[in-house]
């Protein structure tokens, strides 16, 4: 099973994606977590570069890169636990390079669909779980919880309010597969919802 957390700057998908892991585990189930960009040894070293506020970054270099970091990442980490009937839980996947990348940046989404499908061979989410937030309250956040911001977070407002209302367009057109939730309520709240759609997941996969 695939299960993919997404959602703006500081919306609160990491401490979410924490949470299911460590609640997953105590149940007994085999599960991994990973993230993008990153996720393999290759891919932290490429995502070091990507963040990194000091490098300027051509959009289509930066697609290029994040593409480049998901096949290995798809190879080496996801297919194989997928193989094994683990559960992966992976911070961001194709989603945010359509919500970045595509609305963001401005590169054409057919572009971006093509190559995506090669890179990923066609593995999509069982679930896509996106924490919806303010865009001034996130990136306040994160400015908190971490004292700097990244080459994606130092963006002006209208980039960031391009993500949000592309991650809200895109859960639109794909209702099946996301689990869209309020990322201004409690993280206990949100929790709850989210373990309640996962054991109901696992429990019709008879996992």
């Amino acid at each position: 099973m695939f299960i993919t957390f997404e959602g703006i700057e500081g919306s609160g998908k990491t401490t979410q994606i924490n949470l299911l892991y460590e609640y997953l585990k105590s149940k007994g189930y085999d599960v991994i977590k990973t993230r993008e960009p990153g996720g393999t040894e290759i891919g932290e070293f490429l995502r070091d570069l990507l963040l990194n506020k000091d490098r300027h970054i051509a959009p289509k270099t930066e697609l290029l890169l994040i593409m480049a970091i998901r096949a290995q990442h798809v190879k080496d980490v996801i297919i194989p636990a997928i193989k094994d009937k683990k559960i992966v839980l992976c911070d961001r996947f194709f989603d945010a390079t359509y919500a970045y990348q595509g609305y963001g940046r401005g590169i054409d989404l057919k572009t971006i669909k093509f190559i995506n499908n090669f890179v990923t061979e066609g593995i999509t989410p069982d679930l896509t779980i996106l924490i919806d937030y303010d865009v001034i309250d996130g990136l306040a956040r994160r400015m908190n919880n971490t004292g700097h911001m990244d080459r994606f977070e130092k963006e002006g407002f209208s980039f960031h309010k391009k993500i949000r209302d592309a991650y809200l367009k895109l859960s639109q057109e794909h209702r099946e597969r996301f689990l869209v939730l309020d990322g201004s309520e409690s993280v206990e709240k949100i929790h709850k919802i989210i373990k309640d759609r996962v054991d109901s997941l696992i429990n019709a996969r008879g996992l």
